[in-house]
């Protein structure tokens, strides 16, 4: 386990990190007692907060292996978080090898941690870098390196969009990444929600006492980001829309249903030609 000691520069160790703490959740090392502490009373107060997660991972992981499947070559990882097991690279380069990942994170502590996963072809990158900026994200060397603007490309929005504030408008940052990638685009997000399992307050007051703000957002909050695109049926034999993230990809629905599950609601959508930014706001 990680101690204040270990802190990469840039870091502060005393601070709690929705990185840290969903490393944590998920089993990692890459977090300080800090993030453990917080993790914990959060665990105590919503047993299902582990399930939920881990749910999420594997609508993440599956999602990035639908779009290999269906010619996706390169990918922008928003949010990417602590490297863990089946990383986006790793899940698609067993489809598509050499396929190009560009991880985004605000944390400097990622790029330090994810430094030895990156593919010795110069395949895959880590930018320490605000997604609330699409233009000066979608302009950094590394992406201008990887990813080809004229090719469809996949972008990962998983777990990260409800610590965005509706001031910084959301909604329209995931339509501004997806206006810049060429026709053919997909997006795959998650979102957490209050709709089916209420999240008890005390986790919320648990956050905001950490200083980390999160927003859980009702069903047609979240089907607001996929406005103007295309979305995918989750399911065989489901109808193209939102579902929640054990139930995307899955087999066995019944098996893979859960109550941590339905604290996220997910989709993955595709970027039809002529779609714009603006295009967004008209539905």
């Amino acid at each position: 386990m990680t101690e204040i000691g270990d802190a990469p520069p840039g870091v502060d160790p005393t601070t709690t990190s929705s990185a840290r703490l969903y490393d944590y959740l998920l089993g990692g090392t890459n977090h300080f007692p800090v993030d453990r502490e917080v993790a914990e009373m959060m665990k105590a107060a919503a047993p299902d907060i582990v399930d939920a997660v881990l749910a999420n991972r594997g609508f993440h992981g599956r999602a990035a292996v639908w779009m290999a499947h269906h010619g996706i070559t390169q990918f922008i990882d928003l949010g990417s978080g602590l490297p863990t097991q089946n990383n986006t690279h790793e899940s698609v380069c067993r489809v598509i090898p050499g396929a190009r990942v560009v991880y985004v994170d605000i944390d400097p502590m990622v790029a330090a941690h994810a430094t030895q996963l990156l593919e010795g072809d110069g395949s895959t990158a880590v930018i320490t870098a605000d997604l609330r900026e699409p233009e000066a994200v979608l302009s950094r060397p590394d992406v201008l390196r990887l990813i080809d603007f004229g090719e469809p490309a996949g972008v990962l929005a998983t777990d990260v969009m409800h610590f965005i504030g509706g001031s910084f408008d959301p909604w329209g940052l995931i339509a501004q990444y997806m206006a810049a990638l060429a026709p053919g685009s997909y997006l795959a997000l998650s979102h957490s929600t209050r709709d089916n399992v209420p999240a008890p307050n005390s986790i919320l007051d648990i956050l905001e006492k950490a200083s980390v703000e999160i927003y859980l957002r009702p069903r047609p909050e979240v089907e607001r980001f996929f406005r103007g695109l295309k979305l995918m049926a989750p399911y065989e034999g489901a109808e193209p829309g939102l579902t929640y993230p054990g139930l995307w990809g899955a087999e066995d629905i019944a098996m893979a249903d859960s109550d941590g599950s339905r604290g996220f609601y997910c989709g993955v959508a595709q970027r039809p030609d002529g779609f714009t930014a603006l295009s967004h706001e008209g539905g």
